[in-house]
């Protein structure tokens, strides 16, 4: 049974996530523009969490208490969107954003609906003082009921468009910045 404070968490979680992996890997494929660097970024992007995830297992938490995100089969998506299309840029924002929008707030929701549970955790692997989120409350009836989960993942899926379209605006920015302060 889960805590509000736990359910907001996953909400913030697949936002951050989706925006995390459609900015990155937008920008980066668009200014290589080269096909596969948005898995590129992914799978480091992927290594990186699971560097952080051994530090929380070294500090005595167990291990399937923190949460990895998925993300290389929506990164993939969006390259294969953007390598069909001919690089076409405003193509990659509609569908590569449309296929991770449907895809990793998916991934992200299976991966966190099966997470542990953080208030048995904090009763597993009790601290000196226990966080106010952590007392007991009383049992859930209907658990996905108004899940934060799925809004996560609904917000994610409708959001991803507008972050493919940041992601290419900060590409843009980038050349301009660039172009400014050329000597050439």
């Amino acid at each position: 049974f889960y805590t509000d404070w736990a359910w907001t968490s996953f909400t913030v979680f697949s936002i951050s996530q989706t925006l995390m992996l459609v900015v990155g890997a937008t920008y980066y494929l668009t200014f290589t523009g080269v096909p596969g660097t948005a898995t590129y970024y992914a799978l480091i992007m992927t290594v990186y969490t699971w560097i952080a995830k051994g530090a929380w297992f070294a500090l005595g938490y167990p291990y399937d208490f923190i949460v990895t995100p998925v993300w290389l089969p929506s990164a993939m998506l969006l390259d294969l969107a953007y390598w069909a299309t001919k690089k076409n840029k405003h193509s990659l924002i509609f569908f590569g954003g449309v296929l991770v929008g449907m895809s990793l707030p998916l991934f992200n929701m299976v991966n966190l609906i099966t997470v542990a549970d953080p208030l048995e955790t904090a009763f597993k692997y009790p601290r000196p003082t226990l966080p106010p989120y952590m007392t007991p409350i009383e049992p859930q009836v209907g658990k996905f009921y108004n899940s934060p989960v799925a809004l996560g993942a609904g917000a994610g899926a409708v959001l991803a468009c507008t972050f493919a379209a940041l992601g290419c605006k900060l590409n843009t920015w980038t050349y301009r910045w660039m172009a400014a302060w050329s000597k050439w």
